[in-house]
């Protein structure tokens, strides 16, 4: 009986050896939320980085030797230079292992921090505009992914909202921050802040994150062949009308609160009341689109955003100052501008579930596209005062509740 005893408990170890390396062979199982805020991090940071150079625009201006509105070109840059990378990013590092991939993006971000920092003039600052651009497009749609592969399936919505309410956070505090620490310590100084959290965020990510594999290349065409689909090909426009509206004046944004009267210590505070708005019509949109279909919540948002970019333009130009007004209709101006893509969103995975990831960095893609758009618009416009720029934004806001309109009944679209 000994004997075959101690025959059965080495079976037995033998046997619980291979199942414990058969265990660390496997990927670890998914966890809660914790390892996503290093990415919504990493996303705070990239959204900080698009967007605040606006916060200084003037000084930049000055610094570089040049007007506001050749500095509001590497605003512009950035965008267009995101759009047109996104894809080919996406497409060209398919195959590299996801937590490499973070930390290179995230590295080539801190460089051109760096460089955008200790750029002598204007044409090296738009050139390392570019290579953050590439950086961000490398990071923003991987730390998505990776985001829902690190919980288990019930919580992955709130995961990508975590990693998303990066960029919204970064356009509540980041701006503003970046606008503060610019008036105190100059604008190279808030670039190299961003640098700073970009390589800490790097760091953070090399240590903490798991491996997680590649995934199978998809063909540049293949993705671009969605466009052709009658439902995003009614969607994608809107989304690059929308954006194109609300940000023909925010690059600008610093001489245009000057021209409503506001003074160069509160811009940051209005700014500010911009990302409250922001975060509010973002998270509002979301639930309202669930419950009384996208198509309303988007027509809501651009009335709200012709409105309130009307009224500034009709203060602007006539003069009148009143801190309070403008402050309020700062908060629906973000509002208004962020309520847009949880709706385009849920119009997109209607149009085409299966093909729902594409579409959402296509998107991505239009979102610069307008941002680009407008931001150039704006700097077309800045010279002729602040009322213009206000006055074509909300025209163009118009346009797009029209589209909103008219496609409606082109496609079959839920909401």
């Amino acid at each position: 009986m000994s004997g075959v005893s101690i025959s059965f408990d080495g079976r037995g170890r033998e046997r619980d050896h291979r199942l414990q390396a058969e265990r660390q062979r496997q990927p670890q199982p998914p966890r809660g939320l914790g390892r996503t805020l290093i990415l919504a991090l990493g996303t705070f940071a990239v959204g900080t980085d698009a967007f605040v150079l606006a916060g200084f625009l003037p000084d930049v201006a000055t610094s570089l030797h040049t007007s506001t509105a050749s500095a509001g070109q590497a605003v512009t840059v950035f965008a267009a230079a995101y759009a047109i990378a996104s894809p080919v990013v996406a497409t060209l590092t398919a195959r590299f292992p996801r937590r490499v991939l973070l930390v290179a993006a995230l590295a080539v971000l801190a460089a051109a921090n760096a460089a955008s920092a200790l750029a002598p003039n204007l044409p090296l600052l738009l050139a390392s505009r570019v290579l953050a651009a590439a950086g961000a497009a490398g990071y923003t749609p991987t730390a998505g992914a990776v985001s829902a592969a690190l919980v288990r399936p019930e919580m992955r919505g709130r995961a990508l909202s975590v990693v998303v309410g990066g960029l919204t956070v970064a356009t509540a505090l980041g701006v503003p921050l970046g606008d503060a620490v610019g008036s105190v310590m100059g604008w190279r100084a808030a670039l190299w802040l961003v640098a700073g959290l970009c390589l800490g965020t790097a760091i953070a990510a090399a240590a903490l994150m798991p491996k997680l594999p590649g995934s199978a290349p998809v063909p540049l065409s293949a993705r671009l062949a969605a466009l052709r689909r009658p439902g995003v090909a009614t969607v994608l426009p809107l989304t690059v009308l929308g954006m194109a509206a609300a940000y023909t004046v925010y690059a600008y944004a610093i001489p245009a609160l000057h021209a409503l009267g506001i003074s160069h210590g509160a811009t940051a505070w209005i700014l500010a009341a911009y990302g409250v708005g922001a975060i509010a019509g973002n998270l509002a949109a979301g639930v309202a689109a669930d419950r009384l279909g996208p198509t309303r919540v988007l027509a809501a948002g651009y009335a709200v955003m012709a409105v309130s970019l009307a009224a500034l333009a009709l203060l602007a130009g006539t003069g009148v100052h009143a801190p309070v007004l403008v402050t309020l209709l700062a908060v629906a101006w973000g509002a208004s501008t962020w309520c847009q893509t949880p709706p385009q969103q849920h119009r997109l995975f209607s149009a085409a579930p299966a093909e729902a990831p594409l579409l959402m960095a296509l998107n991505a893609s239009a979102i610069y596209v307008g941002l680009g758009i407008g931001t150039a618009s704006g700097g077309l416009l800045v010279g002729s005062g602040a009322a213009w720029m206000f006055t074509v934004a909300a025209i163009v806001a118009c346009v797009a509740l029209g589209w909103l309109g008219v496609t409606r009944r082109w496609s079959t679209l839920a909401g």
